[in-house]
């Protein structure tokens, strides 16, 4: 993940500027909640590229899953004790095992192939970051807002105070559907590549919570049905 990692220390920072306002002693009038990195997600572009970069970098997704597939089988060869890690010693044999160049080229490949998927993916989210300036402002002037806060700058607010679902209302309006292949020399923004890494945190979480569900509701059915 190498187009990430390059960036990712200064875009936190970047990213930060860009969500956090600072709050007045005294504001006289709306206050509003926005998180960037939700409304993004939630955005109806990033859905549908995500769900295009998924078709159009399919074989490259099939050679990654392969390849990680290869790695777990050369690290368990290396695993001589069978625990399902790698301890210091297995892993100071393991430098001289002639899996360790394998590994390394397999390593290699798979960050290759994973980059050309997620510079398609930052590319759509910059697009998308682009318009989100433009969004605010209109839910700033519906909602006559006189500040808008981070999520992380607030310790409390109304339901009401959050307009994230409105902002990506409006991003839904100004921005439908985005490209997602890169122009020749494209090079990702600092605060694109941090609001990619925020965006795939809270796709992962969300994943997450939706396997636990799914996962609770099949041991609950066997006992439903026994009654």
């Amino acid at each position: 993940m190498k187009l990430i990692t390059k960036s990712l220390a200064a875009a936190s920072l970047a990213t930060a500027a860009m969500a956090a306002t600072p709050a007045a002693a005294q504001v006289n009038g709306n206050i509003g909640i926005v998180s960037v990195p939700a409304a993004v997600a939630q955005a109806t572009a990033r859905t549908t590229a995500y769900q295009q970069i998924s078709t159009t970098y399919a074989s490259q997704i099939t050679q990654i899953q392969q390849k990680q597939q290869q790695m777990q089988t050369l690290l368990q060869q290396l695993d001589t004790n069978n625990d399902g890690q790698l301890d210091p010693a297995e892993q100071q044999a393991a430098q001289n095992a002639p899996q360790a160049q394998q590994l390394q080229t397999l390593e290699n490949e798979t960050a290759q192939l994973s980059n050309q998927i997620d510079g398609a993916r930052i590319y759509a989210i910059e697009q998308i970051l682009l318009q989100y300036n433009a969004a605010l402002q209109t839910v700033v002037q519906q909602d006559n807002l006189q500040l808008v806060l981070s999520p992380d700058a607030v310790q409390y607010s109304a339901p009401a105070a959050n307009v994230t679902q409105k902002v990506v209302a409006a991003l839904n309006t100004r921005v439908p559907s985005v490209q997602i292949t890169p122009p020749q020399g494209w090079q990702p923004a600092q605060q694109s590549v941090a609001l990619y890494q925020q965006v795939q945190q809270i796709l992962m979480v969300a994943a997450a919570r939706q396997q636990q569900a799914a996962a609770q509701q099949q041991t609950q059915q066997p006992a439903a049905s026994g009654r």
